[in-house]
């Protein structure tokens, strides 16, 4: 009350006296400008203030605030790189409700949704195959530098040793990374960086191209996507087996970043919420026909799958959200000792894990054929509801980089079919000319092992663009001519033992690319 008397008296006089207003209120105005931003340099001061204005009264619903937040914006340019990042994790830290009323995502949720929209907005519009913008790339390394730095502070307590001065050792408790992110975040920026660089032999290719604005009538499922030219006599040899050796590539990486996103969805926690949304017998979730089918004496994977309908992008998910179902209830029914739980069963324990592990069985063919279909209700629940940092980062970065392998795998599938139609192919010619350069194995019923996947890749030839595989593939005959003749160097006996790349291409998808819709695959209810 005695402020506002003393600030009205003040005003009363500036009235009397105008010139008396610049020395006292707007050096009061200065004073707790300067305590507010810890700065007595002229040059941070309102543009009012550093100048020495006598005495303009604000302008009324704080059009004098915006006023002066444009003048700084048209002064200092665009936000810095820090005040991008001071943003980013502003956000992370509010859990994406910008009220800061407390309403927002856990911040597990949060990091998963922040790594899935980067992506999206870097890859989403990526429609080609060719290097990524040099910008583009810079941003994608750098903004999942930042969400993926949280992990450096993740730590478990490891017991190490300590030498002191007078020479005894004592056994500590000290700090390390946790151990699955230590092992596991450097493979993935690995694929990330071996997916850009495969990206990037794409450059300069004359093959084949792509229509341009409305000349683009594309038919098929992907009508949004960009329609592929070749020559009318189609691809040359050389250039065919290159695109697929880059496909073969590619898929190694793509079962690499699957298996890594598998093991983490498997150790994440069934949420409770999830779990009670489930009926008590497994039977009720298959369905009879499918439950006869798992429970015969004689069972083959292969088999049912073939005698499943599978035309559709839903029919998969459904059979999957089903299958998945029964295995969690089987689980449930396992580990219920009390004959009185609504949990419990009449079925032997023996059979129980025999259909457990045939149900297994199945979900790990459906995710090697169909490698692009959304997620099941099961995982979208543990994303929702996961309340560790570290899987949530494990997870969406995995699942960006197999969505990102996915479609470039798919941009050269499209290529290698405008090939085929532009030399009269039809589709059973087209089959017999992949059996014959070497088809793919059946998909095995194995389940994919991250650290077994990422040491094939370590084992498989580097990254080689066209014109280095145009050298690789006629040099042979020349060093084995050399070879024969004794005249052959060490350097040169190296590179005719190079493993040579294959050329089997894999099987091929017909579902719909989930990264060409113009976002990753992401879990569809997050809050």
């Amino acid at each position: 009350m005695v402020r506002f008397l003393r600030r009205g008296h003040s005003l009363d006089n500036n009235k009397t006296n105008p010139g008396s207003y610049h020395d006292t209120d707007s050096g009061h105005h200065q004073h707790h400008y300067l305590q507010r931003t810890g700065s007595s340099d002229t040059a941070e001061m309102p543009d009012s203030l550093a100048n020495g204005a006598t005495g303009t009264p604000p302008l009324p619903n704080g059009r004098a605030a915006a006023a002066g937040a444009r003048n700084r914006l048209g002064r200092d340019g665009p936000p810095s790189e820090l005040d991008t990042m001071k943003e980013k994790f502003a956000k992370l830290l509010l859990g994406e409700d910008m009220s800061g009323t407390g309403k927002g995502v856990s911040s597990a949720l949060a990091l998963s949704n922040a790594v899935t929209n980067l992506a999206a907005s870097v890859f989403g519009e990526h429609r080609k195959l060719e290097p990524m913008a040099p910008d583009t790339k810079e941003r994608w390394k750098r903004e999942v530098g930042w969400l993926l730095s949280v992990t450096d502070h993740i730590v478990e307590f490891v017991p190490s040793r300590q030498t002191a001065e007078n020479g005894t050792v004592m056994e500590i408790m000290s700090t390390a990374q946790r151990r699955d992110l230590a092992m596991n975040i450097p493979a993935l920026r690995k694929l990330d960086a071996m997916l850009i660089g495969y990206m990037d032999n794409f450059v300069d290719q004359t093959e084949f191209w792509y229509e341009k604005g409305g000349d683009n009538k594309r038919d098929d499922d992907k009508w949004w996507m960009p329609t592929v030219k070749v020559p009318s006599e189609g691809l040359s040899d050389v250039t065919r087996k290159w695109l697929q050796y880059q496909k073969e590539c590619i898929n190694q990486v793509l079962k690499a970043a699957m298996a890594i996103n598998a093991q983490v969805l498997v150790e994440m926690e069934i949420p409770e919420i999830y779990i009670e949304s489930l009926p008590k017998k497994g039977k009720t979730s298959l369905g009879d026909a499918i439950y006869r089918s798992i429970t015969e004496e004689t069972f083959d994977p292969l088999e049912f799958l073939a005698g499943m309908d599978l035309s559709t992008e839903h029919k998969v998910l459904d059979l999957k959200n089903r299958i998945e179902a029964s295995t969690v209830i089987w689980k449930r029914k396992m580990q219920t000792k009390d004959s009185k739980s609504s949990w419990s069963s009449i079925v032997s324990f023996e059979k129980r894990e025999q259909f457990e592990e045939r149900a297994e069985t199945i979900l790990h063919l459906l995710k090697l054929q169909f490698p692009g279909t959304p997620q099941s209700q099961l995982d979208i629940s543990k994303i929702q509801y996961n309340r560790d940092v570290g899987y949530a980062l494990l997870e969406s970065y995995s699942r960006v980089l197999e969505s990102l392998a996915y479609s470039v795998m798919s941009r050269i599938e499209d290529v290698l079919g405008a090939d085929a139609a532009a030399q009269n192919l039809t589709a059973s010619e087209a089959a017999r000319r992949m059996l014959e350069s070497g088809a793919a194995e059946a998909p095995s019923a194995r389940k994919l092992d991250a650290k077994e996947e990422l040491e094939k890749l370590n084992e498989a030839p580097a990254s080689m663009t066209l014109f280095d595989f145009m050298g690789w593939h006629f040099d042979q005959d020349e060093l084995m001519k050399r070879r024969e003749d004794g005249t052959l160097d060490a350097d040169a006996e190296a590179k005719l033992l190079k493993k040579a790349p294959s050329m089997a291409p894999t099987k091929k998808f017909s579902y719909v690319d989930s990264l060409s819709s113009g976002g990753m695959r992401s879990p569809s209810a997050r809050h």
